[in-house]
């Protein structure tokens, strides 16, 4: 039994442009669902009755449609950034094919000679500007999917706040059609406020920062803080044991201003976090912080643990930096974790210590001891700074 439905990639050519395949697959279709710019490609001997996106979007409508021909219409490759990827969320390979046409990526690649493989893909549609922000590094090149013709100005004015005002910028409207146009301008010389509504940019990052390294253990002055931070060799050490992997998801409990939960999402792209903070300016401090190095989807909750984890999904691992004294905490942090899981806690006092020695007793786990010192000026001479030891706690449940 063939599929129900089809997922189209169609581009700026429109109906010359897709495949054998794809035309009889709309031919033969009840429906066809997709934006007004995608249905209005379509010729008129296309029968099927045309069905706009609602809004807010949703792909419920074609859900609902199970059991007949019906093709949906993507631009370009519907599995990269597309309504491909989210239909398969939903859907089995005996329900579902997807006919791709070249993506916007592939073509802005082709005009400008640069391996695909080697250029990194940010969507900026529904997305927070803030999130190109950990792609920033000299020498990267990056293709950004437009939010809409404002964004390019946006983008060069980030760029230029960064200190990569020396980048190239090559704007690419309505691609792969008649009416295509590229722009191209220096980051702190872009003079267009407004271009095509569809457009996409390409950027070769040129300027004197490099960017901020993808190791853990940022530099501490990376982040605004009150003094509740995790120290730079300190959070390097947290983070190897919390050993961020794709898809997982943190608890950073007690979050400070954000260091360890920024950290852990700045690892991978689908790596996710939930910051929690009862303090309010601790909370704007997470909010400036997470936009500031990149990764605006870091979740905050507002609230004291062991009350402010209720309702939350259960994590892969957990980071408790602040509160291990708050009676309950580990045990509730514990209890919530998935099976396989990290817990990790930081102590600087003696009463938090004893906690963690205590929890140890009854549930296992790892005890360690970190002592850093750093070389300063006495006098005419030098000596070592001790800054206080840390006790780290790290636990993997059964």
């Amino acid at each position: 039994m063939s599929p129900w439905l089809t997922v189209v990639g169609i581009g700026e050519d429109g109906w010359a442009g897709i495949s054998r395949d794809a035309r009889r697959a709309l031919l033969a279709a009840d429906a066809v669902y997709g934006g007004e710019r995608h249905l209005a490609l379509l010729p008129p001997r296309i029968r099927a009755r045309r069905v706009a996106w609602p809004k807010p979007f949703s792909i419920e409508p074609v859900l609902r449609e199970s059991g007949r021909a019906v093709c949906v219409l993507a631009s370009g490759d519907p599995m990269l950034f597309g309504v491909g990827a989210t239909l398969a969320r939903h859907l089995t390979a005996r329900d579902l094919r997807v006919l791709p046409a070249p993506s916007s990526i592939s073509l802005a690649a082709a005009r400008l000679q640069w391996a695909v493989q080697d250029v990194v893909s940010v969507s900026l549609v529904g997305r927070p500007l803030a999130s190109l922000n950990a792609q920033l590094h000299r020498g990267a090149r990056l293709v950004v999917l437009s939010s809409d013709g404002a964004t390019p100005a946006a983008i060069a004015a980030l760029l230029t706040a960064r200190g990569f005002g020396a980048s190239r910028i090559s704007v690419f409207e309505h691609l792969g059609g008649a009416e295509e146009r590229r722009i191209d301008a220096r980051a702190d010389d872009w003079t267009h406020p407004s271009v095509a509504a569809l457009n996409l940019v390409a950027i070769e990052c040129k300027g004197d920062p490099a960017g901020l390294p993808l190791t853990p253990g940022l530099p501490d002055d990376a982040y605004r803080h009150d003094g509740q931070l995790t120290k730079r060799d300190v959070r390097a050490i947290t983070l190897a044991r919390l050993a961020p992997a794709p898809r997982e998801l943190l608890w950073d409990v007690g979050a400070g201003c954000g260091s360890i939960g920024i950290e852990w999402m700045r690892a991978h792209p689908s790596c996710r976090a939930i910051a929690i903070e009862a303090d309010q300016g601790r909370q704007r401090l997470i909010e400036h912080n997470r936009d500031a190095l990149g990764v605006p989807g870091l979740q905050l909750v507002e609230g004291e643990a062991p009350a402010a984890l209720d309702g939350l999904p259960a994590p892969d691992a957990i980071f408790i930096g602040g509160g291990v004294t708050v009676p309950g905490v580990l045990d509730a942090c514990w209890s919530r974790l998935r099976q396989g899981g990290r817990l990790i806690a930081n102590a600087v006092t003696i009463q938090s210590e004893a906690v963690l020695f205590t929890w140890r007793e009854q549930h296992g786990g790892e005890l360690t001891r970190i002592g850093v010192a750093q070389a300063e000026p006495l006098g005419a001479f030098d000596t070592w700074r001790q800054a206080l030891p840390i006790t780290l706690l790290h636990a993997r449940k059964p």
